[in-house]
């Protein structure tokens, strides 16, 4: 089949949705299929430019572009999901979260123009798609809340998920993600002024909060304990899981969060929070990791824990992995799903 992909492009900017979009395309080609991309060149400031891109997407139509038969539509993002097509399959990462779940308590007027305009974009456009899904429960349950519309949570493996393994345990945390706030590394570099065990941790990943997070840590004298490593390549990240005692991941209402795939790949208990989103539709409190509020000490307690019990610690690691196993996700799963819907 002839299939065609919209997603977004914000320029020098890499996390997951580029990960996910690049992981579909080649499942999509691997399973025999023409595919191709169109990107929406996005950008989050100002509000008028984000409501010419969603007239511009409302206002395409691609069901036979220069007389060439799409057979398939895929919308990853807002406002792709908009374009006109006969079967617009819509696999939802997330919407404009800025008007939905992150809005905040005294927006703009400007502001609250565009959450008005984009929820009935959203609502109109979502509602007259062919099939839809979601990339988690949690996204799923945002769409149902602000919207009333369902979709199918449909999960996908990280990238070279093949690639992960697991080796015996030192005494320090992994914790790779993008530095920003709603990641909310912060909460991990406080937590280590309260662990009392010889614990350090390790930060991968670049991002605008990278300056502040370095401030935080040098204020509280923890340059021996907390290490900012920047952005690590695959085999290094790989590694770097592999020998963790644990894998934390505390961020404010993911999405899915790639770092939890990884974690139960690499046989590692994950540490993450009661208000983290996507990361708990897979842990297993006490099984295969912790979730706790999301407070420093806390966070702490939780981190000593692992390490005076780093032989129950090993075992929640293959207990995730085993949990990992029993999910059967993978791309074939889900290029079945999408194409046969």
């Amino acid at each position: 089949m002839n299939l065609l992909v919209t997603a977004n492009h914000a320029p020098f900017i890499e996390g997951g949705a580029e990960a996910h979009l690049a992981g579909l395309v080649a499942a999509l080609r691997a399973h025999g299929h023409r595919v191709e991309t169109l990107r929406l060149p996005f950008t989050f400031e100002p509000p008028a430019a984000i409501e010419r891109l969603m007239a511009f997407a409302a206002g395409l139509d691609l069901t036979a572009p220069n007389g060439q038969r799409i057979h398939r539509l895929i919308s990853l993002q807002f406002p792709g999901y908009g374009i006109t097509h006969p079967h617009h399959i819509v696999w939802l990462m997330h919407q404009h979260r800025a008007v939905y779940e992150l809005y905040p308590p005294n927006p703009s007027p400007e502001l609250e123009r565009l959450r008005t305009a984009i929820h009935a974009y959203d609502t109109t456009a979502l509602a007259r798609v062919h099939a839809r899904f979601a990339n988690s429960r949690r996204v799923a349950q945002r769409l149902r809340h602000y919207n009333g519309l369902d979709a199918e949570p449909l999960y996908h493996p990280p990238p070279h998920a093949h690639a992960f393994y697991t080796a015996p345990a030192e005494s320090y945390v992994y914790a790779p993600s993008r530095l920003e706030r709603l990641k909310r590394q912060d909460l991990l570099i406080e937590a280590l002024r309260h662990v009392r065990a010889p614990v350090a941790l390790l930060l991968s990943g670049d991002g605008g909060q990278a300056p502040y997070y370095q401030s935080l840590i040098e204020r509280h004298g923890l340059q021996h304990r907390v290490r900012l490593l920047g952005r690590v390549d695959e085999r290094l990240k790989r590694t770097l899981y592999a020998h963790a005692l644990a894998v934390a991941f505390v961020p404010f209402d993911e999405d899915l969060g790639y770092v939890t795939l990884e974690a139960m790949l690499a046989a590692k208990p994950l540490l993450t929070c009661t208000d983290s989103g996507g990361p708990l539709e897979f842990v297993l409190p006490g099984e295969t990791g912790f979730v706790c509020p999301p407070e420093p000490q806390l966070l702490a307690e939780r981190i000593d824990w692992l390490y005076a019990h780093r032989r129950e610690a090993a075992a929640m690691g293959r207990a995730a992995r085993a949990h990992w196993e029993s999910l059967g996700i993978t791309w074939t799963r889900v290029i079945d799903r999408l194409l046969s819907a």
